[in-house]
């Protein structure tokens, strides 16, 4: 009796391999050349990474646009103080109340500071709260590179035996943003490289592919981070460390996506066709187009962040474009180059191999689209008020008009205890005044209108004088003068921000005076006007320019509608869930304006990926039996792979989370949930339900849409 004869053949059997191509030494030289010119030559600019924080700038000031009014004011105050001071404000205290002996013990201390190399002009004089129980006092340090090393100095100070001290103000802010920020580069990287490779290890069962993927983003990160590190250096672009936070994981888990979305292509050929080489060379043909277009929807997504004012969102367009370029780039080189090289082997002990009737589609996601291609309808009006729902009913709970400065960290950090002292016993903005600039003509109608706004404490209010202090006869220059004002309130709270519009409305009466309110609290209201205008500017461009993608890449104009209406859907329902989460789980004190635009931008653009994925096999697969059964088809075979994407971007977004900073915990909760909600809802059953219900009508006006559907 004749043995049957299996359909497998194994990856060492060449009895029933095709023909090899001519020139079958081109296959190996090519690969090895290009994953040595990787290894070699990008692998060591790695290094720029860790000097990333040396050319970051995280100064609100400095992101303020020049035509801002306090920026305006910020110039012209240059001719009347030290250029280069940024306060820092020492404060001490005691319970109950600050001894004599304590007291001139702080003033002998602080004389010694005469001298110091670190300080930018005169030392405030040793001031006493009212109730005896603190005490403060302004040092002027350098704003260099040496700011977080001199606060710390400062902070090592010895006090009086049971006097705490605290360095606040716009110094002590500034060095812990800093500390929070130290180590990103190490911590970050850890943790996101660690979760990306356990959930690869579940996904592939292969030791070997993890390895290879996070190699391909981790040498997409060291060529991205080098090409930020010199525009940085040289004053191109704009770096702050929440930028680089975001640029970590977007490389990472842009990388890792296109990795999966190749690999699983690369494998289901490998099931198809015995050759590797002819396998691989298939599989980058159909993965090339929605992979770059992929790649060119984040990439044109996040540099409309160039059109906006403020520099530190600015900034994110050209360093996300770049990360998104890096991962492209060595997700479609260096990583088909290692596959060919080890062909099968790459996926050992789960080795794919050659089946002439292997079905290329995931049976339970194949399931799922033929339960929703029975009763498209219902499923995709389901999701969509389920969608619809949490939007209007949550988001407008969300808080996105700003928050403090001091609101800005997860734990406490030694500038927000010493605010918080400062609230206590002193006019909280003691020690940090607004700057009003005005004609010098004007100055005593100015100062007298500025005494009678509400906010503003009466008796601080006067010029600067020669010393660069609120003391002797004014400076003039240039025509104008300098005028103090101190805060009752916090200077970074909501409540300056009020007494600064205010101020500003009252000045602007005062004839021929030509006031300019800046400052600290300023400048915060500034920021927050600012990412506001940003915000209504930015959305509306970053949906016309994934529309104009999809349609070319879907060739027609209403599939690309309902993909853009889903993930518009998507994220208003994800900022209604996290306006819960943040307000009643979370207690977090709100959120800045920007918060609602980086999440716009990173979920509509990140979220219309997967969309492109399961879209371009969807058309792919109609051509051959109809958008119906294609559907179906679409969702089995892209499932699995989209879904794991899904995943691990979400995690790598979670993993921002280990910075205690509040707009990146923000950020990382929006996108991971945003999606997730993508993968499971939208792309799984809100997409493909309007798909079926439209038919080929969803091609139009390709000629798709009028290609005879067997299945309508």
């Amino acid at each position: 009796m004749a043995r049957k004869a299996s359909n497998i053949v194994r990856p060492d059997d060449d009895s029933n391999r095709s023909r090899p191509p001519r020139r079958r030494w081109l296959w190996w030289l090519v690969p090895a050349l290009l994953t040595g010119l990787w290894v070699l030559g990008v692998g060591p600019l790695g290094s720029s990474i860790g000097k990333l924080a040396d050319v970051q700038t995280n100064d609100n000031a400095a992101f303020l646009p020049a035509s801002s009014e306090s920026t305006t004011v910020q110039k012209l105050a240059r001719g009347f103080t030290d250029t280069d001071a940024v306060p820092a404000i020492v404060v001490y205290q005691r319970s109950p109340r600050l001894t004599d002996d304590d007291v001139t013990a702080i003033r002998s201390d602080i004389a010694r500071l005469k001298g110091w190399k670190a300080l930018r002009g005169p030392v405030s004089p040793v001031t006493v709260s009212p109730d005896h129980r603190a005490a403060q006092v302004v040092v002027p340090l350098s704003a260099g590179s040496d700011l977080s090393a001199d606060v710390a100095a400062l902070r090592d100070r010895p006090a009086p035996p049971g006097v705490a001290l605290h360095v606040a103000g716009p110094a002590g802010l500034s060095a812990d943003l800093g500390k929070a920020f130290a180590g990103i580069d190490g911590t970050l990287l850890l943790v996101t490289g660690a979760v990306v490779f356990l959930i690869l290890i579940v996904v592939y069962r292969s030791p070997l592919l993890p390895v290879i993927v996070l190699t391909t983003a981790t040498l997409a990160l060291a060529l991205a981070g080098a090409v930020i590190y010199q525009l940085a250096a040289h004053g191109v672009i704009e770096l702050n460390g929440q930028s680089q936070g975001i640029l970590f994981i977007l490389v990472i888990g842009a990388c890792t996506d296109y990795a999966l979305l190749l690999v699983a292509r690369y494998r289901e050929e490998l099931r198809r066709a015995p050759d590797r080489f002819g396998s691989l060379r298939t599989a980058y043909r159909a993965a090339l187009e929605p992979i770059a277009a992929s790649g060119g929807t984040v990439i044109l997504g996040v540099l409309c962040l160039l059109a906006t004012n403020l520099k530190s969102t600015r900034g994110l367009g050209p360093v996300a474009a770049i990360g998104i370029a890096g991962s492209l780039l060595a997700a479609l080189t260096f990583l088909p180059a290692v596959l060919a090289l080890l062909g099968r082997a790459a996926f050992w002990p789960a080795i794919p191999h050659y089946d002439a009737h292997h079905r290329p589609t995931h049976r339970r996601w194949t399931r799922i689209g033929e339960r929703v291609a029975r009763r498209p309808r219902p499923v995709w009006l389901a999701v969509g008020v389920v969608l619809v729902g949490l939007a209007v009913a949550f988001l407008p709970q969300l808080k996105a008009s700003g928050t403090t400065q001091t609101a800005l960290f997860l734990r406490s950090q030694d500038s927000v205890v010493g605010q918080r002292v400062i609230a206590d016993h002193f006019p909280a903005g003691a020690g940090n005044p607004t700057q009003i600039v005005a004609n010098a003509g004007a100055a005593d109608r100015v100062i007298a209108r500025a005494r009678t706004v509400h906010g503003v404490v009466p008796r601080s209010v006067a010029t600067v004088g020669a010393q660069g202090a609120p003391v002797g006869p004014a400076k003039v220059v240039d025509g104008r003068v300098l005028i103090d004002a101190t805060l009752t309130d916090a200077p970074d709270s909501a409540a300056a921000i009020d007494t600064v519009h205010r101020l500003r409305t009252e000045l602007a009466a005062v004839p021929g005076a030509h006031a300019l309110v800046g400052g600290y609290t300023a400048i915060q209201a500034d920021t927050l006007a600012t990412s506001s205008r940003d915000r209504t500017i930015v959305i509306p461009m970053v949906l016309v320019v994934i529309l104009l993608v999809l349609i070319a890449l879907l060739r027609s104009l209403v599939a690309p509608l309902l993909l853009v209406a889903s993930v518009v859907a998507s994220f208003a329902a994800t900022l209604g869930v996290s306006a819960v989460v943040f307000n009643h789980v979370f207690h977090f004190p709100g959120a800045d304006p920007s918060v609602p635009l980086f999440a716009f931008v990173f979920l509509v653009a990140l979220g219309v990926d997967y969309n492109i994925f399961l879209m371009s096999r969807v058309r792919e697969e109609a051509r051959r039996v109809g958008t119906r059964q294609g559907t179906v088809i679409g969702v089995g075979s892209t499932g699995g792979v989209i879904t794991s994407a899904g995943v691990v971007l979400a995690a790598t977004f979670a993993a921002l989370a280990v910075i205690p900073i509040l707009f990146l915990a923000q950020i990382a909760f929006l996108v991971a949930f945003g999606v997730l909600l993508d993968t499971f809802l939208v792309r799984t059953l809100l997409v493909p339900g309007l798909i079926i219900d439209l038919g080929r009508r969803s091609w139009w006006p390709s000629r798709l849409s009028r290609q005879p559907d067997p299945t309508e």
